[in-house]
């Protein structure tokens, strides 16, 4: 098989893959080394290096070929399909090739299970490593680590690579039992957690010797996928909340599962992605991780999912009127988060803004606030402008009303990649 027609087969079959973003790491110009951190070639994909600029990455599989047969995946064992596998050096070859015809800046690599885990591993290693070593690629690398490996596999896999994800795909041990019954929650764990004492091994080490090996300096990511099984936003939020938590993640990323394999377990063929679920998952996901809220406050048994037309924290301010309005002269950082249309950008300006004088609403507005939203929750000296007239049964249409077209555009962006998911 031509080379080319392999990139067309195995860079097709990355394509569900969500989790891309090279957000969290620097690589500046090394000497006898090439690379650091626009193109229409198959297989690059845009993303955003942690200073915000637009990067290409090549974004491939290894092979497509599996000896899993998890039922949502178009590369299931039973499925058929065309299958193929570069080696390590066609791989290393593309991606140094490519590189050199500026069409990419680094490499998102990722795998189905051919014939092991461990065999699996290895290959990614020996094309990383060619990379790496042999053409002295100092570019930007995402790697996969395929659960089921050996801990010494991962360590090697993050010492060349900058950034590791293990998916989990499915939220639930029920739906991992059900839909992919040749995984378990317990080998898709283990590796999160060895890249986790990986990375704080590798940060000890820094703090004493400057030449230490780096071990995933971007840390390490993982992707739910949302829609394939009947797990409520409650719970994939607490999930998202532990992983957070338990294994210092970067990043959890939400896939709305888009039907590809007819089965009965799964939705129906014709059964839309569910693309807005996915955003105020994101939007809800931001939250917690730049807002100060936790899981509990934002669902609950009564409300496990969210409401599709309003982001979440208007739906939690909503929920929460007893709070409002809050005065924008005297409320203290924490109290500023929670106020729909105010982000921490935002917030932070006020904050410093308030020493010099009085503000109106019109230099809330010069301030980054998304005045439409923030003016239900919010006084300026003690009044609301002039003329606003809502109530509490009418002030949810009036916020839906004024939510962005999907994706958004937001007033202020912490990174450009997270553009979709912000909600101030």
């Amino acid at each position: 098989m031509e080379l080319l027609d392999k990139l067309a087969i195995l860079s097709d079959a990355a394509k569900y893959d969500a989790a891309c973003t090279s957000s969290g790491v620097r690589r500046g110009f090394r000497p006898g080394m090439i690379g650091n951190t626009t193109s229409s070639i198959a297989g690059c994909c845009h993303s955003f290096s942690a200073d915000g600029r637009c990067i290409t990455l090549l974004k491939v599989l290894l092979s497509n070929a599996c000896v899993y047969d998890c039922k949502y995946c178009v590369n299931r064992r039973s499925n058929d399909t065309r299958r193929a596998a570069f080696t390590p050096r066609e791989l290393a070859e593309l991606t140094i090739g490519f590189y050199r015809r500026n069409y990419i800046e680094g490499l998102f690599l990722s795998s189905g299970v051919l014939r092991s885990p461990d065999y699996t591993m290895e290959l990614m290693i020996r094309a990383l490593r060619i990379l790496r070593e042999e053409y002295r690629f100092n570019g930007y690398i995402h790697a996969k680590a395929i659960p089921g490996a050996a801990p010494e596999l991962v360590r090697q896999l993050g010492l060349l690579a900058d950034r590791l994800s293990v998916n989990i795909e499915l939220p639930s041990q029920q739906g991992l039992q059900t839909l992919a019954p040749d995984k378990s929650r317990e080998a898709i764990l283990r590796p999160m957690g060895l890249i986790r004492d990986g990375t704080a091994q590798s940060k000890a080490e820094l703090a004493k010797y400057r030449h230490a090996p780096v071990f995933a300096p971007a840390g390490q990511s993982t992707q739910l996928i949302v829609g394939a099984t009947d797990d409520s936003d409650r719970h994939i939020l607490h999930l998202t909340e532990s992983l957070y938590r338990k294994f210092r993640l970067k990043r959890v990323f939400y896939s709305a599962y888009v039907p590809v394999v007819e089965n009965s377990l799964l939705p129906s063929l014709d059964t839309k992605p569910p693309l807005l679920r996915e955003h105020r998952l994101y939007q809800a996901d931001w939250l917690l991780r730049f807002y100060g809220f936790h899981a509990s406050e934002l669902l609950d048994e009564a409300h496990p999912d969210f409401d599709t037309r309003l982001d979440p924290k208007c739906s939690w301010a909503l929920a929460h009127l007893e709070q409002f309005p809050v005065e924008v002269m005297r409320a203290d950082l924490e109290t500023l988060l929670r106020v729909p249309g105010v982000g921490p950008v935002s917030a932070r300006r006020i904050v410093s803004a308030r020493r010099c004088g009085t503000l109106r609403f019109e230099d809330l507005k010069k301030l980054g606030v998304v005045v439409k939203r923030a003016q239900y929750f919010l006084t300026c000296g003690g009044r609301m402008p002039e003329g606003l007239r809502f109530s509490p049964a009418t002030l949810p249409q009036q916020l839906a009303l004024a939510e962005p077209g999907l994706p958004g555009e937001q007033p202020e962006q912490l990174s450009l990649f997270d553009q979709a998911g912000v909600a101030v």
